[in-house]
């Protein structure tokens, strides 16, 4: 029974994303409008997935960089291990890769939603609600699969009991000791995201406006205005991406917040000799 409790956050998590990549999948085949949008709606998710690209290639570095000083100043320590490190990167690599597809189903369902407007509102709701639940499937998808796989692992490695004893570290402590480091990997991925995504966006607009509106006379997001194809740019890479990755950071804080909570009541309801499961 012990074995279908931990196997179930996988199942799950596979539900979770198979639903998601269904949902992407209808969104693809949706109309994307004429020639003009089409051309219009690539720019944007070129420029779009360039930025990722950019920022995610800094970002390996510095989860490297990381990952080494995690794994360098926990592997003598008693209650964990080294293998935070690896913890850590997988919390990272979860949460880009949320971000990743959440851009990617954005920049197509923006110019198909467009083009469904034209038809019927309820028909451009579908396309957009479809659209942006991918990417909230797919935040709790891997990150079900991401702490539910490690959670395994560890389980394994240095076992779930508690014995009771002060003069030992508990197998079950050093087990989430060692899980914690994928809440700071997707931390981090959750800040740059963010931050760097927020900066560009409001660039980005300001630039638009001021050069448009301002100076040219042009009338806002119109296409006109090169500024624009970066205007858009910038609301798919600050309001999917970086809040797909601050989404991802707080579903899996909450988790592991919830472990360590429930861990610790189960130690101080074991240690008085009552069954921590009642």
């Amino acid at each position: 029974m012990q074995d279908v409790y931990l196997y179930s956050p996988i199942v799950a998590a596979l539900l979770s994303l198979i639903y998601a990549y269904y949902k992407a999948t209808w969104v693809k085949k949706q109309d994307p409008g004429n020639k003009r949008m089409v051309k219009i709606g690539k720019w944007i998710a070129d420029g779009a997935m360039a930025f990722l690209a950019r920022e995610y290639k800094a970002l390996a570095i510095f989860v490297v960089a990381v990952a080494a000083l995690l794994a360098f100043s926990n592997a003598s320590l008693p209650d964990s291990n080294w293998m935070i490190a690896v913890s850590f990167i997988v919390g990272a690599g979860c949460s880009s890769l949320a971000g990743y597809i959440g851009m990617k189903v954005a920049t197509q369902a923006n110019i198909r939603t467009a083009s469904a407007a034209r038809k019927s509102l309820n028909q451009a709701l579908q396309v957009a609600f479809s659209g942006g639940a991918v990417m909230g499937l797919s935040v709790v998808g891997l990150g079900l699969m991401g702490l539910g796989g490690l959670f395994i692992l560890y389980s394994s490695m240095y076992g779930t009991t508690f014995t009771g004893t002060a003069a030992t570290v508990e197998p079950l402590t050093i087990t989430l000791n060692v899980l914690s480091g994928f809440s700071l990997g997707a931390s981090s991925i959750a800040l740059f995201a963010r931050v760097g995504g927020g900066i560009y966006t409001k660039a980005a607009d300001v630039g638009a406006d001021l050069v448009g509106k301002v100076e040219a006379g042009i009338p806002e997001d119109h296409p006109l205005n090169p500024a624009t194809i970066a205007d858009n740019v910038g609301d798919n890479v600050g309001d999917v991406a970086g809040m797909g990755a601050d989404l991802f950071e707080s579903y899996v804080g909450s988790l592991i917040a919830s472990m360590i909570l429930g861990t610790a009541w189960y130690m101080g309801i074991a240690s008085q000799g009552k069954d921590g499961m009642n």
